[in-house]
């Protein structure tokens, strides 16, 4: 017999009865009311006894944990301590620098610039700088002093009649529904402050998205929340009417996510509130699904004619996509379509495998995609080989924290950043990880407005300032530390990864293109053979 159940009959069988015995020799052998309340101790310890003896019996017959059957009431310990272990781990157990999504390290420096605080590093790295693929950079005697206008580039192509003058870091896409109403308003807020753009995530421009007047990026998923019809087609007089907005700049399609590429979602009818079923333009308490594949294009050709129907009902903003790349035939593959319509969207927004805020299957989130910097990357190159990469904005959207992950990502090929969990830790996230339970204990990441209302707007957002001012401040200076003027120098040979003794750059680990070289099949294998498999019928 397991010591466990030998205890628990032990419980039943002998402690049980002689609790409740000397419970009724001290009152003499009355068990009256009266006579028990004089006895609170008594009492306490056989009602304890009690209850373990009626919780074991049950578990043993009928508890759907085997542990609970073999350990009954004591294997209620190992659950109670599972359900804190991400709390003990977090806080008394993992050191600086080894957690994931984001280790203590940089969650400390979001949260210290976010609060204006002090955010140096004393008594040298912690990281091990030796480490094969540890990353980094090669300063230049010659620093200089990047000047803050070169902190903002423009958007907008030859075929744009509105370009739009973008902050080097903005908000990346998140939705109201997926963070609360305060959280969505203090974002707003805070890129109203410092003059940077919110992305409204594919949920649709929300009340709170407009609380504070800051510049939108407006962006459009599978489902066309917002300006969709009946049959979850886009609705032209609806996406004309709201993209006219003054505040919203810039119009995103997300193809796909990082989080979960080439997957759906599903928004339960019970969640469909009034509210959302407005913002939304959807039936109230009717299931939300966004497809996995947009309804109004099936082809490249077909996603740059889209491309053309958007600028021409938005009067000439800046129109561009967002995806996660997989095959690489197939981005090459609109690449193609770009140069046969002759119509070119005015940015394509890079997201990496590394996730982001929203909740995926643990497969398509582990196993999925291209890593954000490799991706930015690849994309860059396929443009300057196909002779278009100065008509189109690349927007780096992965796992971005510090001045460094903004550098890298520029480096590799983009020309601006977006984030959203460091702005979310800037709004007090604790990376608690349960943006998916709705019992997001910040109030963050939850439709629950008991817990959304813990959320300053006015102090939250002025923090969502701070963080952007700071990381921008951080960045300019990292550029000047390697010689430059202007962001737009860097380059990936600035990139430095540790490789066996030595190191390599990054162009030496990943190859390179010259402009137009795709055009007249000189480029290397790697990028050739993707090249020719690259179709404008078919993604």
């Amino acid at each position: 017999m397991l010591p466990a159940v030998r205890f628990y009959w032990f419980i039943t069988l002998v402690a049980l009865p002689f609790s409740l015995t000397w419970l009724l020799v001290v009152t003499s052998g009355s068990i009256g009311l009266a006579d028990l309340a004089d006895h609170p101790f008594q009492l306490i310890l056989f009602l304890l006894f009690l209850g373990y003896a009626l919780l074991g019996f049950w578990e043993m017959k009928r508890a759907p944990n085997n542990l609970r059957r073999n350990y009954p009431v004591l294997a209620n310990i190992r659950y109670l301590l599972e359900i804190i272990r991400p709390e003990i781990q977090q806080y008394f157990i993992a050191n600086n620098t080894e957690e994931r999504p984001f280790n203590r390290e940089q969650r400390n420096i979001v949260y210290r610039r976010a609060k204006g605080l002090n955010d140096t590093l004393p008594f040298g790295t912690q990281q091990d700088i030796l480490e094969q693929g540890y990353r980094s950079l090669h300063h230049s005697i010659n620093a200089t002093t990047v000047e803050k206008e070169h902190s903002r580039v423009t958007v907008g192509g030859p075929q744009c009649s509105k370009p739009y003058s973008a902050s080097r870091l903005n908000i990346s896409g998140m939705s109201f529904g997926a963070l609360s109403a305060n959280a969505i308003a203090a974002l707003n807020r805070g890129a109203a402050l410092g003059a940077f753009a919110h992305n409204t995530g594919e949920g649709s421009i929300s009340p709170y998205h407009l609380a504070h007047g800051a510049d939108l990026i407006w962006q459009l998923g599978t489902g066309y929340f917002g300006c969709r019809t009946a049959d979850g087609r886009l609705d032209d007089r609806e996406f004309a009417r709201k993209s006219a907005l003054d505040v919203v700049k810039m119009i995103e399609i997300k193809i796909s996510q990082g989080a979960k590429p080439s997957h759906g979602g599903v928004l339960p009818g019970a969640k469909v509130t009034e509210e959302i079923a407005r913002i939304r333009t959807v039936e109230v308490g009717r299931t939300i699904v966004s497809p996995a594949r947009h309804p109004e294009f099936s082809t490249p050709r077909e996603l740059m004619h889209f491309i053309a129907r958007l600028r021409k009902l938005s009067h000439g903003k800046p129109i561009g996509f967002k995806l996660c790349i997989g095959r690489k035939s197939e981005f090459m593959s609109i690449v193609k379509a770009m140069r046969e319509t002759g119509i070119l969207p005015d940015f394509v927004t890079v997201d990496g495998a590394e996730g982001g805020t929203g909740a995926a299957p643990v497969e398509f989130s582990n196993r999925l995609g291209t890593p954000c910097l490799e991706a930015t990357f690849f994309v860059h190159q396929v443009l300057v080989g196909a002779g278009l990469r100065d008509r189109i904005s690349i927007i780096s959207a992965g796992k971005t924290a510090t001045g460094y992950d903004m550098l890298e990502k520029i480096a590799a090929g983009a020309d601006m950043v977006n984030a959203a969990r460091s702005m979310m830790l800037a709004l007090g996230c604790v990376q608690s990880l349960s943006c998916n339970t709705n019992h997001c204990p910040t109030g963050v990441a939850t439709t629950d407005p008991r817990r959304g209302r813990a959320i300053d707007i006015q102090a939250k957002g002025r923090r969502v300032c701070n963080y952007h001012h700071n990381t921008m401040h951080a960045f300019l200076e990292l550029c000047g530390a390697l010689g430059y003027q202007n962001p737009s120098q860097l380059k990936a040979s600035d990139i430095v990864c540790r490789h066996d003794a030595g190191y390599r750059y990054f162009n030496e680990i990943h190859e390179t293109l010259q402009p137009n070289q795709l055009l007249d099949s000189s480029a290397p294998i790697s990028y050739l053979e993707h090249w020719t498999r690259a179709d404008t019928d078919r993604f």
